[in-house]
């Protein structure tokens, strides 16, 4: 099982919630349009790659899409969590990258069938090191970019979101009981493409993070 560090506490992944659909023009690129609630699928906790941690592209694809996103570490769980006390149940935070095998998605929207193996696979979890909580004090006004090859491809301001953090967690909570160590990725915007072998891939959160992986 993954884990990730946060200050000086080691927490196991648990449950990987992903929400689609959560920046307009990003729901608008995909040909798609944002509901009244949120967009929820999961990931299992296979998925994860970390820092320091090749990036291998799986050989059954031949579209693999980034999609950055913010991503939050749940550290102390709840069923059923007031919107006004979502914020208090976080751990910290981390940028990640939602890959998505995009030809296999797109087969399988056509003939009906679930994401799982376009989004679930090996790899399929990016995540940069974690910031605690405390690090960022609002995180509906956070901006972070994803470079590929030192070209910025995506840019996100988290006020642009349908549904905000607390308001996810809130949400989600309400649908499944959250627990310790669950990683919430909380949608992408505009501008996701392909990444190729030999990519050097950058993710950036002003001063708290910033980091690359590599495309095996």
């Amino acid at each position: 099982m993954p884990s990730i560090q946060i200050d000086q506490s080691v927490i196991n992944v648990n449950n990987i919630f992903c929400v689609a659909r959560n920046y307009v023009a990003h729901a608008a690129e995909m040909g798609a349009s944002i509901g009244a609630e949120p967009v929820v699928f999961i990931k299992p906790n296979s998925a994860v790659r970390q820092s320091g941690e090749a990036l291998q592209l799986p050989s059954w694809s031949k579209e693999v899409h980034h999609e950055a996103e913010l991503v939050v570490a749940i550290g102390r769980g709840g069923k059923n969590i007031a919107t006004e006390d979502a914020l208090q149940h976080i751990a910290g935070y981390a940028l990640g990258l939602d890959l998505t095998a995009r030809d296999v998605q797109a087969k399988a929207k056509l003939n009906g069938m679930p994401w799982t193996l376009s989004k679930g696979f090996d790899g399929a979890a990016v995540l940069t090191k974690f910031v605690p909580a405390s690090a960022i004090s609002n995180p509906a006004a956070v901006t972070f970019s994803f470079e590929i090859n030192d070209e910025v491809k995506q840019e996100a301001d988290t006020k642009l979101m349908a549904f905000d953090v607390a308001t996810l967690i809130a949400w989600i909570s309400s649908r499944f009981t959250l627990q310790v160590g669950d990683l919430i990725y909380t949608g992408t915007p505009e501008g996701v493409g392909q990444i190729q072998s030999g990519d050097r891939l950058r993710l950036r959160l002003g001063e708290l993070i910033d980091e690359t992986f590599v495309v095996a």
